[in-house]
């Protein structure tokens, strides 16, 4: 038998909570980027896509890449160290996102591209390791009828 607090909670949400009704689309807009989901939502959200709670705290440690640069059909590998700061062992749902500064098309302000779940004791440290395929950093152009991979900072 479980009392409250045995197990440590590390569900996520799998939608984004609006902050305010000002930041829902209207019902009869169809176009994903004036406002739906975590990727095009307008200002901050209350509890965006991939929010969760859990007993302890956790640090992330600074992002590395495995090259600087990446051709179009390239691969890199993203990198980081997660440590339990917390008493408690638990588990972290690391999310790996992205997004273009500047592009020729509107894309989301943040994409999901990975996401490792973890468990950690207190004071413990992982290195979480994402693979980045260009292909992930694609988007439909509706010209060439294809997926496209535009030169930028992402």
């Amino acid at each position: 038998m479980f009392c409250l607090g045995d197990v440590n909670p590390a569900g996520r949400l799998p939608h984004t909570v609006y902050a305010s009704e000002a930041q829902v689309p209207p019902v009869d807009e169809y176009d994903i980027t004036k406002g739906f989901t975590y990727m095009y939502v307008n200002g901050e959200p209350l509890f965006p896509f991939g929010h969760g709670l859990s007993y302890t705290t956790f640090k992330y440690g600074e992002l590395k890449l495995s090259a600087d640069t990446m051709k179009a059909d390239g691969k890199i590998t993203v990198s980081a160290d997660i440590t339990n700061t917390g008493g408690r062992a638990g588990d972290e749902v690391v999310q790996f996102y992205v997004h273009q500064e500047k592009g020729a098309v509107k894309l989301p302000a943040k994409m999901l591209r990975g996401f490792q779940r973890i468990s950690l004791k207190p004071g413990e440290t992982k290195t979480v390791t994402f693979p980045l395929p260009a292909e992930k950093l694609a988007y439909w152009d509706e010209k060439s009828h294809g997926f496209v991979v535009e030169p930028g900072i992402f």
